[in-house]
């Protein structure tokens, strides 16, 4: 069951400038968040939200709901969905449980997490929850979370009067990422049906593929992820760092943000006191690993990465280039990088782009927790793409018609 995205909402406020073409203040509507401290002197404890997902292929959707989640009381325990039981109810995850437990206990608004939860809210487990965690309401989003056989998942905790709802993320689902990568495999001619390479040349998050406005058509859409400013306020972090913070900078594509990303991240944070992340553009990303990259924009790749909870700030647009202007503008102590990436052979190029800060003595390579790149990802789709193409179909039925019913629900 995949974390959804609405909550009641009383609140006006006017939104600032916004990216992506959206009007500049626009009226938007602040969801009020429920009487927390009434609660809290009830229970004199703090409140403690459960949310469960598969969380595969994460992406800032996944954190987006989180965030919301973990507004609605103090404390977020989530539950992480095991491989078996996904593949009963959705077919095969793209990322095993033990990375989607890295995955998620590196959210920023994730307190804990309990790994194998079962798809379905059963009494017993609901009854776990409420006696051993303390779990005072139980969370998921505004789009329908059908089992098999057609049933709500969550009908016990709504009988229970113990489930609250929070609002879908739009633009992005686990599902649209994999269509993004499965709609190049359904066009390829057939003289390259065998072509490893040329499926490879057409991953692109738009190169090809069919655009579908309404956002409830039967082919896979492509994102339609509006960037607001808001949005990335909600994200980042309040706090810069101090006068004699120390300083560790680390740039990439962070593209399909996975598992590989989060422990690089997760070592270059202990080194010092204050992690940049510097996230190269479309373009960058392009001219050095080909057209079919990357396959999450800029701003979806911000987004994941400012999820993280060893992430202090990030460049949206970094140079490919660390000039020695950039490590005196933002006063970087060391630049570092991991010892697995999609491009390696930067040292042996004239123009390498690490060429300042290794002339003054401060470049670190770190060694790679994970042996996982984007490329791992893709590979995992398309060796496996059969399987993937199936899960997608009955997936791509299910979002068709929540976009065909969808009406507006107030929330963040």
């Amino acid at each position: 069951m995949e974390a959804g995205t609405g909550t009641g909402c009383s609140a006006r406020t006017l939104a600032a400038c916004v990216i992506g073409g959206i009007v500049l203040g626009a009226s938007v509507l602040v969801p009020s968040l429920p009487p927390l401290d009434a609660v809290r002197r009830r229970l004199r404890r703090p409140v403690r939200v459960y949310m469960d997902g598969c969380f595969d292929m994460m992406h800032y959707g996944h954190c987006n709901a989180l965030r919301q989640a973990r507004a609605l009381g103090d404390e977020l325990i989530v539950g992480v969905i095991s491989d078996e039981e996904i593949k009963a109810n959705k077919g095969p995850p793209v990322t095993p449980l033990h990375e989607r437990m890295i995955m998620v206990r590196a959210v920023k608004w994730v307190d804990d997490i309990i790994p194998d939860a079962p798809y379905a809210i059963t009494e017993e487990f609901m009854n776990k929850l409420f006696t051993e965690y303390n779990i005072d309401y139980i969370i998921h989003g505004d789009d329908p979370c059908l089992l098999p056989d057609g049933t709500d998942a969550y009908a016990l905790a709504k009988k229970a009067g113990r489930y609250k709802q929070i609002k879908r993320t739009e633009g992005v689902s686990t599902t649209d990422i994999v269509g993004r990568m499965l709609l190049c495999v359904r066009e390829r001619s057939s003289s390259d049906a065998h072509n490893h390479s040329s499926l490879q040349r057409q991953f692109s998050s738009g190169h090809g593929q069919k655009v579908d406005d309404s956002g409830s058509g039967s082919g896979t859409r492509v994102s339609h992820f509006l960037p607001t400013s808001r949005r990335i306020v909600q994200f980042s972090n309040s706090r810069g760092p101090g006068p004699d913070s120390r300083i560790i900078y680390i740039d990439g594509a962070f593209d399909l943000f996975h598992a590989g990303h989060v422990e690089i991240l997760r070592l270059a944070r202990e080194l010092g006191d204050f992690l940049l992340v510097g996230i190269h553009t479309d373009q960058t990303i392009s001219s050095t690993r080909g057209r079919h990259r990357p396959i999450m924009n800029l701003h979806e790749r911000s987004l994941s990465v400012l999820a993280c909870r060893y992430v202090d700030e990030v460049i949206i647009g970094a140079p490919w280039d660390v000039s020695k202007d950039m490590i005196t503008t933002f006063n970087i102590s060391l630049v570092v990088h991991g010892t697995i990436a999609e491009n390696m052979d930067y040292a042996k190029d004239d123009a390498n782009p690490y060429a300042v800060p290794m002339a003054m003595g401060i470049y670190h390579r770190l060694e790679s927790p994970l042996d996982i790149t984007t490329s791992t990802i893709i590979r995992r789709i398309v060796a496996n793409h059969e399987a993937y193409q199936k899960r997608n179909e009955k997936k791509e039925a299910s979002e068709k018609k929540y976009y065909e019913g969808k009406s507006f629900v107030n929330g963040e």
